[in-house]
């Protein structure tokens, strides 16, 4: 079977990656006003050479900055957004894992203001990592327009601006195609939407706040698919794109559970992405069998290889589980990657960089003997 010449690839990863320990330092360095930020750019950048080689090294066709520019994975992108402020208030997030549980607090957001965007969010760290690449495909992952509303709801957007929420999503999946078209003038032919809305939706414990908040939780993710497509309603022609949906991801540990079953009509049959990269590693993902609406031409990117833990995967073990998945989507459609991002916030997951790389490594090899 051909190897994929066009995202997703058979061999793919989700983005994010363990920030090395000189960056961790200088970041702390300029927090405590020691460094500037040139300074700390020039980390940044030398940082993000080295991990481009990395990921080019183990044979990857995908390559991003590891996010390295970022404190986490979504904040840092909708904070650029116009009319979008950080508030006092604090968003805590509760997380838990094998060993126990945690929590997770950051700053909320206001919209308090129409919807726009002004300059082009992470366009200098994008063309920097353009220019890095030599034979990977240069990959950018920002927040979905979900990810927007999901947290704070209604209640986090200034009824006085947005009487009406129609309004909201027009303005906010209108700033989104405007981010999209100018990505595409900058060269960027992967671009991802990350949205753990989609997979949180699936948790009942997720749906019951959502009816808290005063949402419809029945049918939010209708809500959340329809405004995706409108913001990418206008792609720039040769832009692959995929979505990436996961249960939480924070120092090793998740914040929801549950298989892809209620969503997975909607989400696969309509969701006008080329490829969904979904979370797999464990039984709290579900089965396989929502994969059956996958319809053709879409595909899936098998989430097998854990970010969580640096035990690698049984070779072996892995092939089995994409022979099972293939029972319900042919696999011409399948891909593979790791399940999540290892550093979707500043702090990393709990395994060593070479466990990472030791995970990325096998999973271009188990792609090579499956598919070629």
């Amino acid at each position: 079977m051909a190897s994929r010449t066009t995202p997703p690839f058979r061999a793919d990863h989700v983005g994010s990656l363990l920030r090395p320990q000189r960056l961790l330092d200088a970041r702390a360095k300029q927090s405590a006003g020691e460094l500037d930020g040139e300074a700390l750019r020039e980390v940044e950048d030398a940082s993000i050479r080295d991990v481009v080689r990395m990921q080019e090294e183990v044979g990857l066709q995908s390559a991003t900055d590891g996010e390295f520019r970022r404190t986490s994975w979504h904040m840092d992108f909708i904070y650029q957004l116009g009319g979008i402020d950080r508030t006092d208030e604090k968003l805590n997030v509760h997380f838990r894992n094998e060993q126990g549980e945690l929590d997770f607090q950051s700053a909320a957001l206001r919209v308090d203001d129409r919807v726009t965007l002004a300059d082009t969010i992470f366009a200098d760290a994008f063309t920097f990592l353009r220019d890095q690449v030599s034979t990977a495909t240069p990959k950018l992952t920002i927040p979905s327009p979900s990810m927007v509303h999901y947290r704070g709801g209604r209640a986090a957007i200034d009824e006085g601006v947005y009487p009406d929420l129609d309004a909201f999503w027009t303005d906010l999946s209108g700033a989104y195609a405007e981010q999209v078209r100018r990505l595409g003038e900058l060269g960027c032919t992967y671009l991802q939407l990350d949205d753990t809305s989609l997979a949180y939706l699936n948790d009942p414990q997720q749906r019951a706040m959502v009816s808290e908040q005063g949402g419809d939780a029945e049918h939010q993710h209708e809500l959340y698919i329809r405004n995706i497509n409108a913001a990418l309603s206008g792609r720039p022609e040769g832009m692959n794109v995929t979505t990436h949906m996961c249960r939480g991801n924070f120092r090793s540990s998740w914040a929801a559970e549950g298989g892809y079953d209620f969503v997975a009509e909607a989400l696969f049959s309509e969701l006008d992405v080329d490829g969904f990269f979904l979370e797999y590693d464990d039984a709290r993902s579900g089965g396989f069998e929502p994969l059956r609406f996958v319809p053709s031409g879409k595909n899936v990117v098998l989430g097998l290889v854990t970010t969580k833990k640096g035990a690698l995967e049984d070779k072996d073990q892995l092939k089995r589980r994409i022979d099972d998945a293939s029972k319900y989507v042919p696999l011409e459609q399948l891909c593979l990657s790791p399940q999540c991002g290892f550093s979707s916030t500043v702090e990393g997951n709990a395994l060593t960089y070479d466990e990472q790389v030791a995970k990325l490594r096998l999973v271009v090899e188990t792609a090579a003997e499956v598919w070629g």
